[in-house]
């Protein structure tokens, strides 16, 4: 299966789509247009592919509400099952990337393909969201997989690779000179890959368990709930995993030193790969957008205020336990500065909306601190609980390291993200000049 959005002149903005479904007389429909950037739209891994395709009908109205969704078959299907007719749907070229060589990524051409329509006429893109959101969840598995591989890689050369010799006296004293993993800089950059990829598989977790709660659960209102959550987690789960992605593939292509830079190694095929993670299923620009202007915004922060609950919570268990305050007390920091944060943006935006382009990225990046440090401060507790109990598995030492370096210096970045989300719009609209 795959999904046909994209069109030449148009990605992000599908109201602009030109594709034509015209109704035939036995119900089915007959599409003309051309789409790109098709995942997986021609091979002959299987004997069919189904495409599902976003197309206009005759009397559609204009934009994102004139857009319908249609199935079309690379084979038409008999009555009986069986495998028919070509169809008019096919492969006209195929996409040299930069990245994710594995899957071929077409163009694809519609001559008169036959279709049928799925759901009601207009309501295309809402049922194309449905997929479109599960895959961007899937896309922060990505990133997350990568940031994860390149981190286990990395960390394995530092220990071999041999390089000069420690700041602070010979460690490998049998050795010509120290493994590069006694550098401070080395190891920031390995923790830096680590925190990013445990922080996300926590919060990728916490996701899985919503989607079964809304699905699944008994009481409606923990459905409701845990529905309006997990939309609230799913921008930040694409966009702050896939940009972390991004620092932590190249991090450790840096560990590698010159052998990162050429294939041999693999590593750069990590950074190659994540980077397509922060285009697709919708920018991060537009995942910014989404949680700032739609998800927050859109609702006063009622949703945020639900995640906020859990922060609360955790602040009212563990604020007077003196081993928490490293991580209890700059969550609580952060999480105080983002109900200030988020109503002054949201007061500047009411008056100006590029107000609310202009912050929505740093913002971003703001919210899914907030969310990881919620989680670190989780897992920590947790490790400080079973050490105190007399466990002594190195997991939950690990564990604890690993959440004071996150809090140490990464999570630190949101200062200078509030400071410059706050800095407006002016220096990136009055630039006529700059720009001409």
């Amino acid at each position: 299966g795959t999904m046909c959005l994209t069109e030449p002149h148009c990605g992000t903005d599908l109201g602009l789509l030109r594709t034509k479904a015209e109704p035939q007389p036995d119900g089915s429909y007959k599409l003309t247009g051309n789409k790109i950037f098709i995942s997986a739209g021609e091979h002959d891994m299987t004997s069919n592919i189904v495409h599902l395709v976003l197309a206009r009908l005759p009397d559609a109205p204009q934009g994102s509400k004139g857009i319908s969704l249609f199935l079309v078959p690379k084979f038409n299907v008999a009555e009986d099952g069986s495998l028919g007719t070509r169809n008019g749907i096919y492969c006209g070229g195929l996409e040299h990337k930069m990245g994710i060589h594995g899957n071929a990524t077409a163009q694809i051409v519609l001559d008169g393909a036959s279709g049928t329509l799925v759901g009601a006429p207009n309501k295309g893109l809402a049922a194309m969201f449905v997929m479109m959101n599960a895959a961007r969840l899937g896309v922060g598995n990505q990133s997350l997989g990568l940031t994860e591989v390149a981190y286990q890689n990395a960390l394995a050369y530092a220990k071999d690779r041999l390089q000069m010799r420690s700041l602070s006296g010979v460690k490998a004293k049998d050795k010509p000179a120290d493994p590069i993993i006694v550098h401070p800089d080395v190891r920031k950059m390995l923790l830096t890959a680590k925190a990013y990829a445990e922080g996300g598989r926590a919060l990728a977790i916490y996701c899985t368990l919503l989607l079964d709660k809304e699905l699944h659960h008994p009481d409606e209102k923990v459905r409701k709930d845990s529905g309006e959550v997990v939309a609230l987690l799913t921008p930040i789960v694409k966009a702050f995993l896939t940009d972390n992605g991004h620092i932590a593939t190249n991090a450790c292509m840096q560990v590698f030193g010159g052998h990162g830079f050429i294939k041999e190694w693999g590593m750069e095929q990590f950074v190659r790969d994540n980077r397509i993670n922060m285009i697709y299923e919708g920018t991060n620009t537009i995942q910014s957008l989404d949680l700032l202007g739609r998800k927050i915004l859109g609702n006063n922060g009622a949703t945020l205020k639900k995640f906020g609950k859990l922060i609360a919570a955790l602040i009212a268990e563990e604020g007077v336990n003196e081993k928490m305050a490293e991580f209890i007390n700059p969550l609580a920091y952060l999480a105080d500065q983002m109900t200030k944060f988020t109503t002054e943006l949201g007061f500047k935006g009411f008056q100006n909306p590029d107000e609310v382009g202009a912050a929505a990225v740093d913002y971003m990046r703001v919210a899914g601190h907030l969310v990881f440090a919620y989680f670190w401060a989780r897992m920590a507790q947790v490790a400080l609980q079973q050490i105190a109990a007399g466990n002594t598995d190195r997991f939950y030492v690990a564990k604890l390291q690993t959440a004071r370096f996150y809090f140490a210096k990464l999570l630190p970045e949101t200062a200078t993200l509030m400071r410059t989300a706050r800095s407006g719009a002016r220096s990136l609209m009055e630039t006529e000049e700059a720009l001409a």
